[in-house]
């Protein structure tokens, strides 16, 4: 007789936790078009050359570039994963999670240029809200290397508390690529809801069996 309170308990302990469940996702641009908008691509949607990327739930904003090595390259070298990076061109240059992540970011980059505040983590979409990370770029891109325009690629990292929803690029503008942009993302509300529904679901089962 005690199921379905113990289920809706454990529904409620696993609602409570969602950021414990949220998903590592990593954003590597092996695939997206190059010189083409990111745009919906890691969104289920398409970038401005009309390819269709994973639904990973983080789109960006039209100045957000795919880059890759072509004949008039290279333009980059000994990125982390080594087909494609993301270039940003211009202020609009964010990056959505609509659902939120939270915990930590990472992301790998080469810059040309000393920059104060290049990334800029906010609580809220389209940089809004108040800035939970931020970061500052240094001129690395030929640190020990000439294979390329930006051949050393340093990985950063920083903690946070709550849940972000955006990521700011726009101050580094035209200095710098990036790689591997590492969130953990919030699950989806209906994936949520397909979880809470599925254990209260056990749990009223079990009680009809034993009534």
């Amino acid at each position: 007789m005690k199921l379905i309170p113990i289920a809706a308990a454990a529904a409620l302990a696993l609602a409570a936790a969602t950021p414990a469940v949220a998903v590592d996702t990593t954003i590597d641009f092996e695939t997206a078009t190059s010189f083409a908008s990111v745009a919906q691509y890691y969104n289920g949607g398409a970038d401005s050359a009309g390819n269709i990327g994973p639904a990973l739930g983080v789109s960006f904003g039209g100045d957000v570039l795919g880059l890759m090595n072509d004949a008039l390259g290279p333009y980059f070298s000994n990125a982390p994963s080594p087909l494609g990076t993301m270039t940003v061109v211009g202020s609009d240059a964010t990056m959505n999670v609509a659902a939120g992540f939270t915990g930590a970011i990472s992301f790998w980059y080469s810059a040309d240029t000393f920059t104060l505040g290049a990334v800029s983590v906010w609580s809220g979409l389209n940089g809004t809200g108040s800035i939970v990370a931020s970061f500052n770029l240094v001129n690395n891109a030929t640190d020990g290397c000439s294979s390329s325009a930006f051949c050393r690629f340093d990985r950063v990292a920083s903690t946070f508390q709550g849940i972000a929803r955006s990521v700011t690029f726009a101050n580094a503008a035209n200095v710098a690529v990036f790689d591997n942009i590492n969130v953990n993302v919030v699950p989806e509300p209906t994936t949520l809801a397909l979880m809470l529904g599925g254990i209260l679901a056990v749990g009223s089962l079990a009680r009809r069996r034993l009534g």
